[in-house]
Protein backbone atom coordinates (compact mmCIF):
# COMPACT_ATOMS: atom_id res chain seq x y z
CA UNK A 1 0.00 0.00 0.00
CA UNK A 2 1.48 3.43 -0.91
CA UNK A 3 -0.01 6.10 1.65
CA UNK A 4 1.14 9.27 1.86
CA UNK A 5 1.01 12.67 3.24
CA UNK A 6 2.14 15.83 1.66
CA UNK A 7 2.06 19.81 2.57
CA UNK A 8 1.06 21.62 -0.60
CA UNK A 9 4.41 22.54 -1.55
CA UNK A 10 5.62 19.20 -1.28
CA UNK A 11 3.54 18.06 -4.41
CA UNK A 12 4.58 17.49 -7.85
CA UNK A 13 2.39 19.45 -10.27
CA UNK A 14 1.34 15.64 -11.83
CA UNK A 15 0.47 14.68 -7.98
CA UNK A 16 -1.44 18.02 -7.73
CA UNK A 17 -3.21 17.48 -11.12
CA UNK A 18 -4.43 13.80 -10.58
CA UNK A 19 -5.47 14.96 -7.11
CA UNK A 20 -7.37 17.62 -8.83
CA UNK A 21 -8.89 15.34 -11.63
CA UNK A 22 -9.76 12.82 -9.51
CA UNK A 23 -11.90 15.81 -7.22
CA UNK A 24 -13.71 17.60 -10.35
CA UNK A 25 -14.30 13.69 -11.70
CA UNK A 26 -16.05 12.65 -8.54
CA UNK A 27 -17.55 15.99 -6.82
CA UNK A 28 -18.80 17.81 -9.96
CA UNK A 29 -18.75 15.32 -12.92
CA UNK A 30 -19.91 12.23 -11.46
CA UNK A 31 -22.34 14.18 -8.41
CA UNK A 32 -23.41 16.83 -10.97
CA UNK A 33 -22.66 19.93 -9.07
CA UNK A 34 -20.94 22.88 -10.48
CA UNK A 35 -19.61 24.48 -7.61
CA UNK A 36 -15.50 25.95 -7.15
CA UNK A 37 -13.56 22.93 -6.28
CA UNK A 38 -10.44 25.58 -6.09
CA UNK A 39 -10.91 27.31 -2.80
CA UNK A 40 -7.86 28.64 -1.44
CA UNK A 41 -7.70 26.02 1.25
CA UNK A 42 -5.26 22.96 -0.12
CA UNK A 43 -2.20 25.64 0.19
CA UNK A 44 -2.71 25.19 3.87
CA UNK A 45 -3.73 21.79 4.02
CA UNK A 46 -2.06 18.34 4.45
CA UNK A 47 -2.87 16.39 1.81
CA UNK A 48 -3.67 12.61 2.19
CA UNK A 49 -3.52 9.94 -0.54
CA UNK A 50 -3.65 6.47 -1.30
CA UNK A 51 -1.91 5.55 -5.32
CA UNK A 52 -1.58 2.04 -6.98
CA UNK A 53 0.12 1.80 -10.17
CA UNK A 54 0.65 5.62 -10.07
CA UNK A 55 -3.36 6.53 -9.82
CA UNK A 56 -4.67 8.19 -6.84
CA UNK A 57 -7.66 5.77 -5.50
CA UNK A 58 -8.18 7.50 -2.91
CA UNK A 59 -7.62 11.19 -0.84
CA UNK A 60 -8.81 13.30 1.98
CA UNK A 61 -8.05 17.18 2.50
CA UNK A 62 -6.98 17.48 6.46
CA UNK A 63 -7.48 21.52 6.92
CA UNK A 64 -5.77 23.05 10.11
CA UNK A 65 -7.99 25.15 12.57
CA UNK A 66 -8.41 28.65 11.90
CA UNK A 67 -8.72 28.13 8.45
CA UNK A 68 -11.87 27.00 6.89
CA UNK A 69 -13.49 26.49 10.78
CA UNK A 70 -12.32 26.84 14.07
CA UNK A 71 -11.29 23.16 14.53
CA UNK A 72 -9.40 21.05 12.25
CA UNK A 73 -11.56 19.59 9.48
CA UNK A 74 -11.41 16.62 7.27
CA UNK A 75 -12.98 17.63 3.21
CA UNK A 76 -12.83 16.34 -0.28
CA UNK A 77 -12.78 12.70 1.10
CA UNK A 78 -12.86 10.70 -1.95
CA UNK A 79 -12.32 6.99 -3.09
CA UNK A 80 -12.06 6.65 -7.34
CA UNK A 81 -15.17 4.93 -8.57
CA UNK A 82 -13.63 1.72 -9.24
CA UNK A 83 -11.75 1.44 -6.31
CA UNK A 84 -15.41 1.65 -4.01
CA UNK A 85 -15.50 -1.50 -2.01
CA UNK A 86 -11.98 -2.35 -1.23
CA UNK A 87 -12.01 -0.75 2.24
CA UNK A 88 -10.10 3.06 1.36
CA UNK A 89 -13.01 4.66 3.18
CA UNK A 90 -12.51 3.66 6.14
CA UNK A 91 -8.51 3.33 5.85
CA UNK A 92 -8.73 6.91 5.24
CA UNK A 93 -10.95 8.05 7.93
CA UNK A 94 -8.71 5.99 10.29
CA UNK A 95 -5.66 7.62 8.68
CA UNK A 96 -6.99 10.92 8.67
CA UNK A 97 -8.64 10.95 12.26
CA UNK A 98 -5.26 9.90 13.39
CA UNK A 99 -2.87 12.56 11.79
CA UNK A 100 -5.29 15.35 13.16
CA UNK A 101 -5.54 14.18 16.85
CA UNK A 102 -2.12 13.11 17.04
CA UNK A 103 0.06 15.36 14.95
CA UNK A 104 -1.69 18.14 16.07
CA UNK A 105 -3.16 17.37 18.95
CA UNK A 106 -6.94 18.40 18.28
CA UNK A 107 -9.19 17.75 20.79
CA UNK A 108 -12.01 17.54 18.52
CA UNK A 109 -12.52 17.29 13.92
CA UNK A 110 -15.38 18.71 12.27
CA UNK A 111 -15.72 18.01 8.86
CA UNK A 112 -19.35 18.73 6.26
CA UNK A 113 -20.60 15.62 4.99
CA UNK A 114 -23.23 14.68 2.55
CA UNK A 115 -26.02 13.35 4.23
CA UNK A 116 -26.14 9.67 2.69
CA UNK A 117 -22.87 9.49 4.25
CA UNK A 118 -23.71 10.67 7.66
CA UNK A 119 -23.54 6.62 9.30
CA UNK A 120 -20.59 6.17 7.92
CA UNK A 121 -19.06 8.97 9.60
CA UNK A 122 -20.92 7.83 13.03
CA UNK A 123 -18.82 4.93 12.87
CA UNK A 124 -16.16 6.88 13.50
CA UNK A 125 -17.62 8.43 16.51
CA UNK A 126 -18.80 11.58 14.54
CA UNK A 127 -21.82 13.22 16.13
CA UNK A 128 -24.10 15.34 14.06
CA UNK A 129 -23.88 19.48 15.19
CA UNK A 130 -26.81 20.69 12.70
CA UNK A 131 -29.57 19.91 10.69
CA UNK A 132 -29.67 19.14 7.07
CA UNK A 133 -29.01 21.68 4.62
CA UNK A 134 -28.64 22.08 1.18
CA UNK A 135 -24.93 22.82 -0.43
CA UNK A 136 -24.61 22.79 -4.44
CA UNK A 137 -27.76 20.97 -4.71
CA UNK A 138 -26.35 17.98 -2.57
CA UNK A 139 -28.22 17.84 1.68
CA UNK A 140 -25.30 18.14 4.19
CA UNK A 141 -24.92 18.07 7.29
CA UNK A 142 -22.32 19.55 9.85
CA UNK A 143 -20.38 16.81 12.41
CA UNK A 144 -18.01 16.88 14.96
CA UNK A 145 -15.61 14.39 16.54
CA UNK A 146 -14.42 14.99 20.14
CA UNK A 147 -11.60 13.71 21.70
CA UNK A 148 -12.90 12.74 25.14
CA UNK A 149 -15.75 10.82 23.20
CA UNK A 150 -13.55 8.15 21.78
Amino acid sequence: MDWKIYRFDELTAKELYDILKLRVDVFVVEQNCPYPELDDFDQLSIHLLYRENGNVLSYARLVPGGVKYELPSIGRVIVRKEARGRGFAKELLERSIDYILNEWNAPAIQLQGQVYLQEFYQSFGFEPVSDSYDEDGIPHVDMKLTRSEM
